[in-house]
């Protein structure tokens, strides 16, 4: 029998946050950072992170020495979203065992901050341009497979990949494999809530959590074209149109072929664009993103749109489709900061593991006669390279 323990404020902040490192099974796969900058004096919202992407090099072709620039690219990630969950109990309550104060009170609280941290990171999903699947067909393991070539065609490591499955593509998956998955909980390791087993180069989870995609208004063959040749960038002037293309829309254009990330040799696959702006029923121009960059060490296509060049999307007619997720651990990045702790209160800690950073504050309401308690975190979140991720589409 558990005996009863005082429960300090670091106590229950590690409670806090083993609880809800089990209920994340995206953001715990994916590249979390902790930016100890704040360890002393804590961060405010609207902290900027600079997270370094990999060199890029091109290669020369005989003897002669030919210098290139190192230049080291970053992005920007906006620490600005902090949550929190608040509720009160009294000191009385303290003297509860562990796992006691853990079911009452920490359980119920973790799994609603974690669902809403795991939505925020999911929203990531609208970032990713690789696609497979279609609009009313069942998820395949097929689809993981071609998922997995994708990830592969662009250099993604074959460690530290992982598979976000909504419910329906669960119940497709487990349906088609039947005795494929098993339990493969290591010894030692914490347990994560939904994780299936390993299967095919991939950790599988299940998560609820998983946004449905409806595309916007333009069909298929989307009408329309590009306005003017030689376009390069993360811009498309194109024809008027008169339908819509949504946030999250993938679109290929005529001719417009990927490129191998280091020969940049043409593959014959026209290269694959998300749109990133909602375009309007009479738009002029499409943000998109990759950006299309013809030459040098970033090039990503054979060539830049000529005019009049086809624009085509991978879903049409305001198509509402279920998607899961496939992806590198360094597709996306979840950065947590210390928030600020303050002084003269009844009860104050802060914890990190693995990356996130929680504060657990408790103070005295003398007008109510409550012990009022909060815990928080700051994070902010970004998809840095998109392209070692996928989207499974399916209905």
């Amino acid at each position: 029998m558990a005996t009863n323990t005082l429960l300090t404020s670091s106590i229950i902040t590690r409670e806090a946050q083993r609880i809800l490192h089990q209920k994340l099974n995206f953001i715990t796969n994916i590249n979390r950072q902790y930016d100890d900058s704040f360890a002393k004096t804590g961060a405010k919202n609207g902290a900027t992170l600079g997270i370094r992407l990999p060199n890029k090099f091109s290669v020369r072709t005989g003897a002669t020495y030919s210098a290139q620039n190192s230049v080291e690219t970053k992005v920007d990630l906006t620490v600005a979203t902090q949550k929190g969950v608040d509720f009160e109990f009294s000191s009385a309550e303290l003297t509860l065992s562990v796992d006691d104060f853990s079911k009452r009170y920490l359980e119920p609280a973790m799994s609603t901050l974690a669902a809403t941290m795991e939505a925020d990171a999911l929203s990531m999903c609208s970032d990713v341009w690789n696609y497979v699947g279609a609009d009313g067909s069942a998820l395949t393991l097929k689809n993981a497979f071609e998922a997995g070539k994708a990830l592969t065609d662009n250099l993604a490591p074959l460690s530290m990949r992982s598979v976000i499955l909504d419910t329906q593509g669960r119940v497709d998956l487990l349906d088609a494999t039947k005795g494929l998955f098993q339990d493969s909980t290591a010894i030692g390791k914490q347990y994560v809530e939904g994780k299936l087993g390993r299967l095919g180069g991939f950790e599988w989870y299940e998560n609820t959590l998983v946004p449905r995609f409806t595309s916007g208004t333009a069909a298929t063959t989307t009408g329309y074209l590009i306005n003017g040749a030689a376009q390069s960038g993360a811009t498309m002037t194109v024809d008027t149109g008169t339908t819509t293309l949504l946030v999250g829309d993938v679109i290929t254009i005529a001719n417009v072929f990927r490129v191998h990330p280091e020969t940049k040799v043409s593959t014959g696959v026209l290269q694959k664009f998300v749109i990133t702006a909602n375009s309007g029923s009479s738009a002029t121009s499409l943000a998109i993103s990759p950006a299309i960059v013809a030459t040098g060490v970033n090039q990503n296509v054979n060539a830049v749109p000529a005019d009049n060049a086809a624009v085509s999307a991978f879903l049409g007619n305001a198509a509402a489709v279920d998607q899961s997720l496939a992806f590198h651990k360094d597709a996306f990045a979840f950065v947590s900061a210390d928030l600020e702790m303050p002084k003269g209160t009844d009860m104050a800690a802060r914890e990190v593991m693995d990356g996130l950073s929680m504060r657990f504050v408790r103070d005295f309401d003398i007008g109510d006669d409550l012990f009022k308690s909060r815990f928080d975190v700051l994070y902010g979140y970004k998809a840095i390279r998109p392209e070692l991720a996928c989207r499974l589409i399916s209905n």
